[in-house]
């Protein structure tokens, strides 16, 4: 490659690269040195003093934000474990072939395309406790039986992780049956030639073929579901007695409620460094047991 080439590449990827700064890099750190701070908007005059990791060392301190953190967790561990095992179980049916399966794939997607405030409310309305359609096909007319699904503290969490469920199980399927697509025909039709059955076929040749995508999978979803707002924010506003109060959502609380700008970017610059550990771990760690050393 020639040094003309080389800076026209340059000009190709320059725009791109400046647009990714200014809406991700330049936030990160923004967001950095906000939580150096003691900002407060409701007392403007005491103005924006350095406080260095005093922010964060009350952050370790804080009871509700460890529950937080301890509350999305378990939100975190259930859906993405629920999530990689119906996309599993999805992709492998709808990688079949039989009459109106591109049909089939498209209603699969359906969930996933709608948008995540839309799906929360439609849950919320099939949960409210006294006109809800949950209640209803339950236990009927008889409404002394209806249960406040999203006003006790058990239910409202899995409600939040059902839904998440709902929607994202399919975005896991596309990725998954990505993977399926790969895998030669030839090797199935020479187990069968073999005597395999279909479970022998599906532990020997799909499972580890497959292994890549469910990382990608696991990845992708672990980052996302940490990241989760909106559920929570639409569905139970962090309630009952903080039951669903995700990190990110009391980050949220600390600064556009509360108004804590330096401790809210606090909170936040902790998820950001969580999520990026994890990235680092997948990869390094679980992708190289999965792909070998070349990771």
């Amino acid at each position: 490659m020639t040094r003309r080439d080389h800076t026209f590449n340059l000009t190709l990827v320059a725009p791109a690269a400046l647009i990714l700064c200014f809406f991700i890099v330049f936030p990160i750190f923004q967001s950095i040195l906000l939580s150096l701070r003691r900002i407060v908007i409701s007392l403007p005059a005491l103005g924006m003093p350095f406080v260095g990791l005093e922010n964060y060392l009350h952050l370790l301190k804080d009871p509700v934000a460890l529950h937080s953190f301890w509350i999305t967790l378990v939100f975190v561990g259930a859906t993405t474990f629920f999530e990689l095992l119906i996309g599993l179980l999805l992709a492998v049916v709808i990688h079949q072939r039989f009459p109106g399966r591109g049909t089939l794939r498209a209603c699969v997607l359906i969930p996933w395309a709608i948008p995540t405030v839309v799906a929360a409310q439609m849950w919320r309305f099939l949960l409210n406790d006294a006109y809800g359609m949950v209640n209803y096909m339950a236990f009927g007319a008889d409404a002394s039986r209806y249960i406040a699904w999203l006003a006790q503290p058990g239910t409202a969490l899995a409600a939040i992780i059902i839904a998440d469920v709902w929607k994202t199980s399919s975005f896991a399927a596309l990725l998954i049956l990505a993977g399926l697509q790969v895998i030669p025909e030839e090797l199935y039709q020479a187990a069968r030639v073999d005597g395999a059955g279909t479970w022998n076929c599906f532990r020997h040749i799909t499972w580890p073929l497959i292994r890549p995508a469910l990382l990608i999978a696991l990845l992708f979803r672990t980052i996302d579901a940490f990241r989760v707002f909106d559920l929570a924010f639409v569905m139970t506003q962090g309630g009952p007695a903080d039951a669903t109060n995700v990190l990110q959502l009391y980050g949220y609380k600390k600064m556009f409620v509360e108004g804590f700008m330096g401790y809210g970017s606090a909170v936040s610059v902790c998820i950001f460094l969580i999520v990026m550990i994890l990235a680092v771990v997948y990869v390094k760690v679980v992708g190289r047991r999965v792909l070998g050393e070349s990771w």
